[in-house]
């Protein structure tokens, strides 16, 4: 165990976690309700909806302004317009939450392993990491299509661990939300929660989460 930590790998969720990515999701969704009866979502309806992907915010953002519903075919549709668009603005807006990059650069100066577990893209992920200059920060990357399933199923933190040589007993998942704290409960690591970011609308005192913190300066 690294000294004075109290545990031995970090995993941290990205959207709402790491990153605050919100502000470009948001113009990526609007690009597609644009194309819509001219339809568009603000920044608050963004951060409610982000962490449940793309598909859903575009259905919400939908049914918010009484709009004909998509078929299957037609979401699908949908999906791949925001991709489009969002592939192409990753990280106008987007930034680091206070504290991430002290954190991040803190924990690999003290040699420990460090992962991002996400249900975003894996590519997507990494072209933002990379972006923002995170992504030499961490050793591993786990994102929502690395592997066959994704959280709050427990084989995304289970393949971090094992990736990272870490006990899944003995390590962390930092998170946002309750599929985070799922996630963390199902594979048999510690759950911590910050109080900002995209926790679907749930009180962060709701979360369940063993420890919230303001910053992830607070992480222990």
């Amino acid at each position: 165990m690294p000294s004075g930590r109290r545990y031995a790998a970090y995993l941290f969720d990205l959207d709402g976690t790491l990153v605050d990515t919100a502000p470009d999701l948001l113009v990526a969704l609007n690009a597609v309700l644009s194309a819509r009866d001219q339809l568009s979502a603000d920044i608050e309806f963004a951060r409610h909806w982000a962490g449940f992907g793309a598909r859903v915010m575009i259905e919400q953002a939908l049914f918010h302004h009484d709009a004909q519903p998509l078929d299957s075919l037609q979401l699908e549709r949908a999906f791949e317009e925001f991709i489009e668009s969002y592939q192409e603005n990753l990280a106008v807006e987007s930034a680091p939450y206070p504290g991430v990059v002290e954190t991040l650069e803190q924990l690999k100066s003290e040699g420990v392993p460090v992962g991002v577990v996400t249900n975003k893209m894996e590519r997507l992920s990494r072209d933002l990491l990379e972006s923002l200059n995170l992504v030499q920060l961490i050793q591993v990357l786990v994102g929502g299509d690395t592997l066959q399933v994704r959280k709050p199923r427990p084989e995304p933190v289970l393949h971090a661990c094992e990736t990272l040589g870490a006990d899944p007993r003995q390590a962390v998942l930092v998170g946002d939300s309750p599929t985070d704290v799922e996630t963390a409960r199902a594979a048999g690591c510690g759950a911590v929660c910050v109080r900002y970011g995209y926790s679907h609308g749930i009180a962060p005192q709701d979360l369940d989460a063993d420890l919230l913190v303001n910053s992830l300066l607070d992480v222990p």
